[in-house]
């Protein structure tokens, strides 16, 4: 049964005259709290708060003394009492209410300002599991609910950014706060108690358990708000969740234009391909353009490896994001730079390469500090109509795989290196996917296409394009390998293959029809493995 409303107007105006002060974060604590005091708020407090605040000359009371019970269990209960949140949730002019608080000796507070334990940050660090519980905060989200709640007359403050637009706010309004700007401090309060939640609720379903969560919720803090989405009519903000894995979200931005939000996701699909080459073996560039791969190679060196993958499609690559697996050098950014490109994304650069790249004062480049490891657990979501899809992060590695020649023929040393290759980039194409592959360098790739026989096309189509614009007399298709993202269900798009002259097979396996492909590989002297694992990606 829903709790009847009192029908009791909240007033316009209310004045701060007693505030109450407990803070994790003490960023611009001390000026602010001067301020209040400046403008006649009493200030009660607690623990470490308390603390810096009478270290500063500043009178505080703890809040011990409105309880009249001690901080116990380490810290876990002090502010758990009526005279705290009697003092919060108080409705002033209720007359029950000013009954019961002058009975119990409870004085209102007007302003809480309160941030939470950091339990993101803890998390983040790596921190052991009982680490990670203890800096779960009880007290301090209890208080913001019962502040946000009775934002009729209560302010809630949860952002030390927030601290000037209070203070501003007083001025403007003669030592009070106005009704509007009570609700949008209590809308922002409750949706950080919201995210803090949800981050505790995804960190146990992680650690506890692998099955999908009862409840799932989604939580992340602004970082920048977007002039808009994917499309200029469409609004946009992108949003950092506290996972640190190294990618656009973590990275440093050292120069160029802020990202756009297609920026980042395209940033992000680069990034991602990427690091599934092992930068210890060899310089790895995948360039991407709306999430597709555009090419990817290898190299001894990273200008060796950008000159093989912009030679897959230079046309499409006109305006794409540039990924590398190692610090982006001198050499490397003096080609990249020669094509139009939106980002570079790289663990480091170094300080000759960002020279080279700020003579295109637009252009971004980020540094990560570290690839991410494309064997790690995590999950990945997509909205629907009613609901969003949540699935694990497809961490699957070609490397792992127990491939299986299932032909007449097998592969050769050189062959199977490029199958590899070319299985992980397909992993990373949306699908239906075929990648060619020739010495370390996609030389054709086909995406997202409703028939895999017509990515087969494609790619070969964009294979014959690139070889024409570079005046070689056949395409790079020729003598190469390909990898299908899915299992071949006819022998078609196999067919399509051998005509584009490629003679080696990466695939899943597992149609029905596998038989009648194996047949047609056979036939054209084709080797063939199977992976055993499809990633398909929509």
């Amino acid at each position: 049964m829903a709790v009847p409303s009192k029908n009791i107007p909240a007033p316009d105006r209310v004045a701060l005259k007693r505030a109450l002060l407990s803070v994790s974060d003490k960023t611009g604590l001390l000026p602010f709290a001067q301020a209040l005091h400046d403008a006649g708020v009493a200030l009660l407090s607690t623990g470490g708060t308390a603390k810096a605040l009478a270290e500063a000359g500043l009178p505080v009371t703890d809040v011990s003394a409105v309880t009249s019970f001690p901080e116990i269990m380490d810290g876990r209960v002090k502010t758990l009492h009526p005279g705290v949140h009697g003092a919060l949730l108080a409705i002033r002019d209720d007359p029950q209410h000013q009954e019961a608080m002058a009975a119990h000796g409870i004085t209102p507070i007007d302003l809480l300002v309160v941030n939470l334990y950091p339990f993101e940050s803890v998390r983040a660090s790596g921190a052991d599991y009982a680490s990670i519980v203890e800096n779960i905060d009880i007290g301090g989200p209890a208080m913001l609910r019962a502040a946000a709640k009775n934002h009729a007359y209560v302010s809630v403050v949860v952002d030390p950014t927030d601290y000037a637009s209070v203070l501003d706010e007083m001025k403007a309004q003669e030592g009070h706060v106005s009704l509007l700007f009570r609700q949008r401090l209590a809308a922002k309060a409750y949706a950080r108690t919201a995210a803090y939640d949800a981050g505790i609720a995804a960190w146990f379903a992680q650690a506890v358990s692998g099955t999908s969560a009862t409840y799932r919720s989604l939580s992340g803090t602004l970082a920048s708000e977007m002039r808009y989405g994917e499309n200029p009519h469409q609004m946009a903000g992108f949003y950092r969740t506290g996972d640190p894995r190294p990618g656009v979200a973590t990275a440093r931005q050292l120069q160029g234009k802020t990202l756009s939000y297609n920026n980042i996701n395209d940033t992000d699909a680069a990034f991602e391909l990427v690091a599934e080459f092992d930068s210890a073996a060899f310089a790895a560039v995948a360039i991407i353009k709306h999430a597709n791969p555009c090419g990817v190679a290898t190299g001894e060196t990273l200008r060796d490896a950008y000159a093989k993958a912009l030679a897959c499609d230079p046309v499409s690559a006109f305006g794409g994001i540039v990924a590398l697996n190692r610090t982006l050098d001198v050499a490397a950014a003096e080609e990249i730079v020669k094509v139009f490109t939106e980002v570079i994304i790289a663990p480091d650069a170094t300080e000759e390469a960002q020279a080279v790249v700020a003579a295109k004062k637009n252009l971004r480049l980020l540094v990560t500090g570290g690839l991410p490891d494309p064997r790690e657990p995590g999950l990945a979501f997509k909205t629907v109509a009613g609901g969003f899809l949540a699935q694990s992060r497809d961490n699957g590695v070609v490397d792992d795989l127990d491939l299986k020649v299932v032909t007449q023929r097998a592969p050769s040393e050189g062959e199977l290196a490029d199958m590899r290759f070319a299985f992980r980039v397909a992993k990373h194409v949306k699908s239906n996917a075929i990648v060619y592959v020739k010495d370390g360098a996609t030389v054709g790739i086909g995406a997202g296409q409703m028939s895999r026989v017509d990515s087969s096309r494609i790619a070969a189509t964009k294979a014959q394009d690139a070889a024409d614009a570079a005046g070689l007399p056949v395409s790079a298709t020729k003598g190469s390998v390909v990898a299908s993202d899915a299992f071949f269900p006819f022998a078609d798009g196999l067919l399509a293959a051998v005509e584009a002259g490629a003679t080696a097979v990466i695939q899943p396996g597992g149609s029905m029809r596998d038989d009648e492909v194996i047949a047609a590989a056979d036939a054209h002297g084709l080797a063939m493995v199977f992976t055993g694992m499809r990633h398909f990606r929509h």
